[in-house]
């Protein structure tokens, strides 16, 4: 069990899984919206942060990551080209995950009953604490809740995007040194801060 029942900032790893259009589009438009713009949004309070980055897609020479979610990395990120639907049956994204040192690996993207789920039961079979961002992640129809529900039942956590913000910033002055740094990035689209 963790030393904290909440989620350390310091020991967090962010893993954007498989953004891409094709995804995406089995998405009601409006939900692929909100969705990648929340993505985006982690990704820019997780620079903030300091989290470490680990960036999939499934099968690069078929496809991208998509460009809403490209253009806000940062420079030099990799994105890994993901062959595998469980990210740690790939060696050199495993090790990407190992070295940055962190246990809790925060997961966000698409989709969640299978990539995201067989990637968090994967590392919860390594001995990382497993978070699931739900609604920063996605699977078409009831998919989505399938794929949440197996993780839950298998020991990982389910998490909403402002629950997690919360539980990295963990205070009023944090909270005010984030808005001062990071004005331009204003709310996540469809929650209220």
């Amino acid at each position: 069990m963790p030393e904290s029942l909440l989620i350390d900032v310091h020991d967090s790893v962010l893993i954007v899984i498989d953004v891409q259009a094709s995804f995406l589009k089995k998405l009601p438009a409006a939900e692929s919206v909100v969705l990648a713009g929340r993505i985006r949004w982690l990704i820019g309070v997780a620079q903030w942060a300091m989290v470490p980055l680990i960036v999939t897609a499934e099968d690069l020479t078929r496809e991208p990551l998509d460009p809403q979610i490209d253009q806000v990395l940062p420079a030099g990120t990799p994105i890994y080209n993901k062959l595998v639907f469980g990210l740690t049956g790939q060696p050199d994204i495993l090790t990407a995950v190992e070295q940055t040192g962190r246990r809790t690996a925060i997961l966000v993207g698409l989709e969640t009953d299978v990539c995201i789920a067989q990637s968090a039961l994967g590392l919860l079979d390594l001995g990382y604490r497993v978070a699931v961002i739900a609604d920063a992640s996605g699977s078409p129809g009831t998919a989505h809740a399938f794929g949440l529900d197996r993780i839950r039942h298998a020991g990982g956590l389910i998490l909403s995007l402002k629950g997690l913000y919360y539980e990295w910033i963990r205070s009023i002055p944090q909270l005010r040194e984030y808005d001062a740094a990071c004005a331009n990035l204003g709310d996540p689209p469809g929650i209220v801060m």
